[in-house]
């Protein structure tokens, strides 16, 4: 089943992620979305410990969020379609891989404060 969490912008008042799995094992990161058909809405990836990260065998676009050790947004990417590549995220600990959308929906830009927190 694994771990989820919920991720909010604390700077803009608004939600990434309801509902969102953890992937912290070597297995779970590399698998990533890959066994997925599709991402709802309120619904995400946490990847952690990575600065880069591939859309090889995707079948959907993503929106993407980069943040560093204090959940800072470092780097944002809409619209991220399949066999693309983000070789690195200058500064970025984490990578929060969302549904197309959510980014704009939630606002949230670069210097963001995010919060992440256990899901109900």
């Amino acid at each position: 089943m694994g771990r989820y969490v919920r991720v909010d912008n604390l700077t803009r008042g608004s939600s990434l992620a309801e509902h969102c799995r953890v992937a912290a094992s070597l297995r779970d990161r590399t698998v990533g979305l890959l066994a997925t058909p599709s991402l709802p809405t309120g619904e995400g990836l946490l990847i952690e410990r990575t600065q880069s990260i591939h859309m090889f065998f995707m079948r959907y676009p993503i929106d993407v969020v980069f943040v560093d050790r204090q959940a800072k947004v470092i780097r944002t990417v809409t619209g991220l379609r399949p066999w693309r590549v983000i070789w690195w995220a200058r500064g970025a600990r984490d990578c929060l891989e969302l549904p197309v959308g959510a980014v704009e929906a939630s606002g949230t830009v670069r210097g963001d404060q995010l919060a992440v927190s256990p899901s109900a």
